[in-house]
């Protein structure tokens, strides 16, 4: 799965990255964000008409046919193998699909019951984006809400030994295709986001602050020895693990 990630690069080459046509200013003027967490603002890029607009998005996909936002689960993620099968993302995934920039994500280990969080991020250094969907919904008094969220698979080997979902990536040469409902349905988009190679993403132990999305700031992405005490919050744990 992927319930938090993070958005170090600047807007300027998240552009580059993103080729977008325009975007709303809160978008484009995104600031550094070390643990974006469910609920929270995040940049999605999508397709209106014949360009790429950038777009900010609650994390936490609401359906448009939900009543009440707030008598509805939380979507942060939608599975890959069954997204098609499910009321909640059929109509996201043929008609509203979007990118989701990112420069790492978090990840946690639970072996034995133990909660140690691990930061994904390419061993480049560049960022990325997740394959997402998205939804509008209106309320009766005329108030909007896009939302959306981040598509997850299988994890793969590497990455298997985290945890075993991870989540799914766009590779920069399939951006338009993905992001094109009008031409490829939801079936051959899926079928387009292949599976990132073994080596793409490096993983390491981080302290265990990362837990409580009120912490924020670069420390939090900064590697641990597991040896070491760690001085997390009272849901912190230590554990040890051979990295990768």
């Amino acid at each position: 799965m992927c319930g938090r990630f993070t958005l170090e690069h600047s807007p300027e080459v998240i552009a580059e990255l993103m080729d977008y046509e325009h975007g709303d200013e809160r978008a484009e003027t995104f600031p550094a964000r070390y643990n974006i967490s469910p609920t929270q603002p995040i940049v999605s890029v999508r397709r209106e008409g014949e360009h790429r607009v950038m777009r900010l998005l609650r994390w936490g996909l609401v359906p448009g046919w939900v009543k009440d936002p707030q008598d509805f689960t939380l979507l942060i993620n939608a599975r890959m193998e069954t997204v098609l099968q499910k009321p909640s993302f059929r109509g996201s995934v043929r008609h509203h699909r979007c990118l989701i920039p990112a420069s790492g994500y978090y990840e946690w280990d639970r072996s034995g019951g133990i909660k140690q969080p691990y930061y994904i991020r390419p061993k480049s250094g560049e960022p990325f984006a997740f394959a997402g969907i998205w939804s509008e919904w209106s309320g009766p008094d005329g108030n909007l809400i896009d939302s959306g969220a981040i598509m997850t698979e299988k994890a793969n080997r590497t990455l298997g030994k985290i945890h075993h979902r991870m989540p799914v990536l766009v590779r920069p040469e399939r951006y338009d295709d993905w992001l094109n409902t009008a031409d490829f349905d939801a079936k051959p988009a899926l079928a387009l986001l292949e599976p990132i190679q073994e080596d793409f993403f490096e993983a390491f132990p981080v302290d265990t602050r990362v837990n409580s999305a009120r912490n924020e700031g670069p420390g939090l992405v900064q590697r641990i020895t597991l040896a070491a005490k760690n001085n997390g919050d009272d849901e912190a744990d230590d554990e040890q693990m051979t990295l990768f």
